[in-house]
This record gives C-alpha cells, sequence and structure tokens, in this order.
C-alpha cells in the first residue's frame, strides 16, 4: 500500500463526487440511465418516490425458503377497502442476499394485509423448478397480479409469458426480466447503486491517502441478474476513466456466478494470488461478499488496510464498517420498495391507472424484448461509519441488532 503526498486532490476531482468523504448521503444522486446485457438498455429515475427515506419499518421476521405467508383482507379497514382480487409475490432465494427473508416477505405480506388484500407470498428457494410450480399454482389460483423478482431472466420470462396468456398483470419486482413481457417494474436505480460504490471507493482511498491504488473488482451474478450488469456498469462508469487517466489501476475483474457466495472467497483468492497479494481497494458487490473479501484479508493480514465496499446494509456489513473493515454498503430501504410494489399491485387490481393512483413512473427499455416498460426506480443511499443510524431510523434494523458485540464501537459511531 503506497501513501500519498501529492495527486490526492486530483483522483477525487477527476472522480467528480457529490459525496462529502466518506460519511456522505449520496442518497440523492442524478437520474441516470440504465445499462442492460444491451448497451442500448436505458432507465429514467423516478426518484420522487424515495422521499421519506428514514420512514419507519415494523421489525421483520425470516420466513423459511419456500414458505407461504397468506395476507387475508377479513375485516380490515384501509386504502384498499373495496378490493376483490389476489396478489401473487414470488421471491427467488434465501441464498443471494438475506433481504428476501428478512424484509421483502414480511413487508409485503403486511402491505397487503394493511391494505385488506389477500396475498400469497413465496419464496422458490434458488429452484427455477420449484419457482415455475409456485407460479403455475397460484395462476390456477386465479391471482389478478403476479410480483416477480426472478431466479434469471430466461425462466422469469417464460412464467411471465404462463401469466400473461391468463391474463394476469406483471410486476418485475427488484430484478427485471429482459425479453420478458411484463409491463411494470419496481426497483431500485441499480446503476446508481454501482456508481455510488465506485464514487465512495475512490473517496475512501482518497481519505486513506492512498495514491496509484490497484482495486480488484468482485461483481456479483452478472451471469444471470441484470441488477448485477446496472451495479458493475454504474461502478465502471466511475472507475473506469479514472484508470485511463492513470489515477488507478483495475487489477482483476472477477464474477461470483450466480451470486453464489460459497465462491466469493476463492474467486477473490485467485485474484488477490494472481496480483502478488497487492491490493487497495475491492469494488464488492453486495455485503456478503464483502465479508468473505474481508475473511481472506484477515488471513493475510490485511483487514482494514484495504478500502472495501458493499450492499445491503445489513448487520454483517454494518459491523464490518463498525469494526473499520469496510468502509461503506448502499442502503436500499426495501420497506420503500415493498410499498411502492404493493401499491402498484393494487391500483392494477382495481383497474387504475398507475399515475391516477398518485405512483410516479418512468420508462424503462429493454431492448432484448424491444419494448419499454413502466418502472418506478428509487433512490438508494451511500452508508459509512458516519451515519449507519439512518440504518436505524429507516426501521430497518435495530441497534440492539447491529450493535451485538460491539457496543463500544456502536456508541463511539453514535449508533442507538
Amino acid at each position: 500500500m503506497r501513501k500519498a503526498t501529492i495527486s490526492i486532490s486530483a483522483l477525487v476531482a477527476a472522480a467528480t463526487l457529490v459525496l462529502t468523504g466518506c460519511g456522505s448521503d449520496a442518497g440523492t444522486g442524478n437520474t441516470t440511465s440504465a445499462a442492460a446485457n444491451s448497451p442500448a438498455a436505458g432507465a429514467t429515475t423516478a426518484s420522487e418516490t424515495a422521499t421519506g427515506e428514514t420512514s419507519t419499518g415494523a421489525e421483520s421476521s425470516a420466513s423459511s425458503a419456500g414458505s407461504e405467508t397468506s395476507a387475508s383482507s377479513a375485516g380490515s379497514e384501509s386504502s384498499g377497502a373495496g378490493v376483490t382480487g389476489k396478489v401473487g409475490v414470488i421471491l427467488p432465494d434465501t441464498t443471494s442476499s438475506t433481504r428476501y427473508t428478512l424484509y421483502d416477505a414480511p413487508l409485503l405480506t403486511a402491505a397487503f394485509k394493511d391494505a385488506g388484500v389477500e396475498a400469497d407470498v413465496q419464496n422458490a428457494g434458488g429452484s427455477t423448478a420449484k419457482y415455475t410450480t409456485i407460479a403455475q399454482s397460484m395462476i390456477g389460483a386465479g391471482v389478478k397480479v403476479l410480483i416477480m423478482d426472478s431466479i434469471d431472466p430466461t425462466s422469469g420470462a417464460a412464467v411471465e409469458a404462463m401469466a400473461k396468456k391468463a391474463g394476469i398483470q406483471v410486476i418485475d419486482y427488484d430484478r427485471v426480466n429482459l425479453g420478458g413481457s411484463a409491463d411494470y417494474y419496481v426497483s431500485f436505480d441499480n446503476e446508481l447503486v454501482g456508481k455510488l460504490q465506485g464514487q465512495t471507493l475512490v473517496t475512501c482511498l482518497a481519505d486513506a491517502k492512498i495514491t496509484d491504488p490497484q482495486i480488484i473488482e468482485m461483481d456479483g451474478g452478472t451471469d444471470v441478474d441484470n441488477n448485477a450488469v446496472l451495479f458493475k456498469s454504474g461502478a465502471q462508469s466511475v472507475l473506469k476513466p479514472l484508470q485511463d487517466q492513470g489515477k488507478l489501476k483495475i487489477v482483476s475483474d472477477s464474477v461470483v456466478k450466480g451470486w453464489n457466495v460459497n465462491e466469493a472467497a476463492p474467486t477473490f483468492t485467485q485474484a488477490l494470488t494472481a496480483n502478488g497479494n497487492k491490493v487497495d481497494g475491492v469494488l464488492a458487490a453486495n455485503d456478503d461478499i464483502a465479508n468473505a473479501v474481508i475473511g481472506v484479508l484477515k488471513a493475510k493480514g490485511l483487514a482494514g488496510k484495504v478500502q472495501v465496499t458493499g450492499q445491503d446494509s445489513g448487520v454483517v456489513g454494518l459491523q464490518n464498517i463498525l469494526n473499520g473493515n469496510q468502509c461503506m454498503t448502499v442502503f436500499k430501504n426495501v420497506k420503500l420498495e415493498a410499498e411502492a410494489a404493493s401499491k402498484l399491485a393494487i391500483a392494477l387490481i382495481k383497474g387504475e391507472d398507475p399515475a391516477a393512483a398518485g405512483i410516479k413512473v418512468a420508462s424503462f427499455d429493454d431492448p432484448k424484448g424491444k419494448r419499454t416498460m413502466k418502472a418506478v426506480l428509487l433512490t438508494p443511499q451511500v452508508i459509512t461509519i458516519k451515519n449507519v443510524q439512518d440504518v436505524v431510523t429507516a426501521g430497518a434494523l435495530t441497534a440492539a441488532q447491529i450493535c451485538k458485540g460491539i457496543e463500544a464501537k456502536c456508541t463511539a459511531a453514535g449508533v442507538k
């Protein structure tokens, strides 16, 4: 690791950052076009829907893979009163991220229950065959709207074709199925996620007074997930120009295929070994990959000396930040995403135009399907050691969950 006495300011200036050091709240990023498997893909954000980033979310409990949760409308007095029709929700797995069991399933279930709408929320447990079986069952049960977070776009598009044939409206949730037939897409601005990761990594390197940094990229699931393609595109829009200017060097661009976190440590070890165990920054796509990277760095005595990014703002990622082993994560307030999806689904059941229901939509181009979808794209937020409290304030996690075993560090960071 090389310490700088000059040229750090040039590195930061070249990144054209809107961050204030490593603790900036960068959740109000500019509207960006979304990359996809084809360079023609594009999106316009509807970040107006992301206001109130600190809205309170109830603490949620985990549900097991493949379990069924039913939200009944019996006796409910809510904005959904008088709505008839059932919603089906299929989540992909429990391994690519902990969010699906900890947040998405309970939040979506609660949102529909509060609205008095019957919902069937299930998780496919990573099996495309099980995903298809769940979908067929929901279609047979007569759901009017199907919310889908697919395992991969090919199997997802096939399910969407079945739903369309049955006259069911489909919402792509969190991950878009390129080449599919869903008319709607609810997610975060995923290219902006990558930009924030790249920008904050540059800032963290500058704060650590490292010049000419060597960076290893640890992408996640670009082989199966268009979101991963967008994360990478956003990050490279920051890092590539700096590499071209000689400000940094990307020594490896590795992929954790299928978001299989068990492959993250060996993949990183291979990249690190190939570069002579030299690395200054790791662009890790999410907190699970980051944690695997940090494990390798610990074994080599490098943890805390290397700037590592992440995403999801889970307990492990936030603890790594508080312990000084990870410089940032990206907070995507899943409560806002679940609220947006449930509100859209209810409007579709009622036969309302989303705009008439107060839902702001933007255009999202699917180059593979040669179509334009209606998208709700929410704004993500950078979390560093300076604003971990924001995750608690938003209701995503409690201080007790984050601070278990590291109470003194939480106190020092103002987490309560």
